[in-house]
């Protein structure tokens, strides 16, 4: 079972999108590429990066970072503290209220991504699908 931030998470997190048919039809035509990051907190002492080069309904790479240095520049950044990123993978905050209620910050062309919130969702879902360890 991966613990949550990992490398084996985000290679787990990318398989299952990849197999996920609803977030295939949710993001079909999705074309940008997307960091998650997981800003330390009290329960996390440190901020990792989860880089998702995303493409009509697939995950085309997924990679994890521990540092800032050299990290791929992306469409859209999703950032919130590690507390906030637990309750979503346990569907206790929505990904769209969450950005409304300031649990998560988001930053990229807004227009274009609240026409992928069914996407976003599918994500969320998704990540519920891990076997994880939070």
């Amino acid at each position: 079972m991966p613990k949550f931030p990992s490398r084996e998470w985000v290679e787990e997190y990318s398989k299952k999108l990849n197999e996920n048919p609803a977030y295939r039809d949710a993001g079909r035509t999705w074309e940008g590429d997307i960091l998650f990051v997981v800003e330390k907190d009290q329960a996390f002492p440190k901020t990792v990066y989860i880089y998702l080069d995303l493409y009509h309904g697939e995950c085309r790479r997924a990679e994890y970072y521990e540092s800032a240095e050299q990290l791929p520049k992306a469409a859209y950044t999703y950032r919130g503290p590690y507390t906030n990123w637990r309750r979503l993978i346990n569907r206790e905050i929505d990904p769209i209220q969450g950005i409304l209620t300031g649990k998560f910050k988001l930053e990229g062309p807004m227009m274009q991504i609240m026409r992928y919130t069914r996407a976003a969702k599918e994500m969320v879902n998704t990540a519920t699908m891990v076997n994880t360890e939070l």
